[in-house]
């Protein structure tokens, strides 16, 4: 692990204490969506004309030497069969889009030009008009304009054209003349489902929300469409005092940075990876207070040790309360890498002792 990402994952316990607050303001918006309300994804095929030399070699991507002369047909420009053009101010591209809800017919969206093939940049060029497609394939938008290239892009064949693409097609919604709508909460959450049908039934009387699973809040919208926008408008900023919620651990397999919403405690449990030996042990200690006057009450209290150690024979040792923090801070002293990290965790996991939901990404 880099110097980089220990910094980065030291920087990220520091700051897990203050996560430790019982409860948090959160607005409804912020937890759930409204079904239905969503973007879609457009794309289309197209070519970049006007590059300095680092187009495709249409040699090796026969397609983009087709794509041309089908152009210039339609143009009213014939092309004599068997001619071989060897252009290099040309690349083959795939364009894609998302369309936002609610679009309408005119509106200015954000386009990504990929090269389809072997084009070294695609600085400079200009993408031809180019139908996007939605999943019905029917022509939503169509692009054209100056590719522009920055950072890795420049490298890699591909550039972004900023209100590059123009909407001709409206997708199709019910909402104004839906009376049901439906919230989706961003996680499944019994409990918070019916915390956000209750606070919803306080300022709405009549039961304006019902609960139907861990992800779906039932809302009866008024009947007009104004008055529906309103509603959902006064919904969405409804605050919320959400408990704690379950503990997640996150790691980064590239770079072995380590993620925690909250603390994360470990049962006793022991795990060996290669050269790594991790030992999670639980003892009781009897302890007796001395008081000058005597009398005080012998009390048990569990002590966690925590011991890593490497087969050179390297050791650190933490006496804790289960906290799985103590345990990456010891790997991480020890020189271990990402994969050895996520696979220690992955393990700990399986056997039962991490109390926590472990993401890999």
């Amino acid at each position: 692990m880099n110097t980089k990402s220990i910094l980065l994952f030291l920087g990220l316990l520091l700051s897990i204490p203050m996560l430790y607050t019982p409860a948090q303001a959160e607005r409804i918006r912020d937890l759930a969506t409204v079904q239905g309300v969503r973007s879609n994804s457009l794309m289309g095929y197209g070519l970049v004309v006007g590059l300095d030399g680092t187009g495709d070699q249409t040699m090796q991507a026969p397609f983009t030497g087709q794509s041309l002369n089908n152009m210039l047909s339609q143009l009213g420009i014939t092309v004599p069969a068997g001619t071989n053009m060897q252009l290099k101010n040309i690349a083959a591209v795939m364009v894609t889009a998302e369309l936002p809800p609610f679009a309408r017919s005119g509106d200015k969206i954000d386009i990504v030009v990929s090269s389809l093939g072997n084009a070294k940049s695609l600085r400079g060029g200009t993408l031809l008009m180019t139908p996007l497609k939605g999943a019905d394939n029917q022509i939503y938008a169509m692009a054209q304009g100056n590719v522009l290239i920055s950072g890795a892009g420049a490298q890699a064949g591909g550039g972004r054209i900023s209100g590059g693409a123009t909407v001709e097609r409206e997708v199709p919604n019910d909402f104004a003349t839906q009376n049901t709508l439906r919230l989706q909460l961003n996680e499944s959450d019994f409990s918070l489902a019916q915390q956000i049908s209750d606070e919803i039934n306080r300022r709405y009387s009549g039961g304006a929300a019902i609960p139907e699973d861990a992800r779906t809040v039932r809302l009866f919208a008024p009947p007009d469409g104004p008055s529906r926008v309103r509603f959902l408008a006064n919904i969405q900023d409804i605050p919320l005092r959400v408990g704690i919620q379950d503990a997640k651990v996150i790691v980064n397999s590239r770079t072995g940075a380590v993620v925690m919403n909250r603390h994360v405690s470990l049962d006793a449990c022991a795990v060996a990876y290669g050269s790594l030996t991790v030992e999670v042990t639980q003892n009781n200690v009897v302890s007796q207070p001395d008081t000058p006057l005597g009398g005080g009450q012998t009390v048990v209290v569990p002590q966690t040790d925590i011991s890593v150690r490497d087969r050179g024979g390297s050791l650190q040792s933490v006496r804790s309360s289960t906290d799985l923090n103590a345990v990456i801070r010891a790997l991480n002293t020890l020189g271990a890498t990402p994969n050895e990290l996520m696979s220690i965790l992955q393990s700990m996991k399986n056997a039962g002792c991490l109390r926590a939901k472990l993401e890999v990404e």
